[in-house]
């Protein structure tokens, strides 16, 4: 009597989790475009997965305390014309220092820079090493980043 209170209370609801949870992932990945990707903003393997599609234009090498950064990311892929962009510093402990997002960047069928009708500007007041990264992500939900480094005095 316990042991079938048991296995309706517990057990028969695991099951039938796995086998509709199953189902549903099944449904989903069998949608045109679609993948499973467990990590898509991993940061410690190859980075661009589009070769040279996607760079950081205008960004110094130096900067003061007193200077904001400020960049552009160039598109190279007409595939990336519309998406969101990411730009993220991160300090020499990679700890994130500032972010900036931009939704729906669209420029057309041409290539571009972004962000559009806006700029990525923000002022570091600690002196050290940074990273910058910037990410597009496209409305089918592919992604290309590049990264730079720069100084802080």
């Amino acid at each position: 009597m316990v042991s079938k209170r048991i296995f309706l209370v517990f057990v028969l609801p695991v099951i039938f989790s796995v086998v509709f949870g199953t189902a549903v992932m099944n449904d989903i990945l069998e949608k045109p475009g679609r993948e499973l990707n467990m990590w898509p903003m991993s940061f410690s393997e190859g980075f661009s997965t589009h070769k040279s599609s996607i760079e950081i234009i205008d960004l110094a090498k130096l900067y003061t305390t007193s200077t904001p950064v400020e960049i552009q990311i160039k598109i190279n892929d007409s595939s990336f014309d519309c998406g969101d962009l990411y730009v993220t510093i991160y300090s020499s402990t990679n700890d994130v220092v500032t972010q900036g997002g931009y939704f729906e960047q669209c420029f057309g069928e041409g290539m571009g820079t972004i962000p559009i009708n806006d700029n990525f500007s923000k002022t570091i007041d600690s002196p050290g090493s940074y990273e910058i990264v910037a990410e597009m992500v496209s409305k089918q939900l592919e992604t290309i980043s590049t990264r730079g480094t720069f100084t802080v005095k």
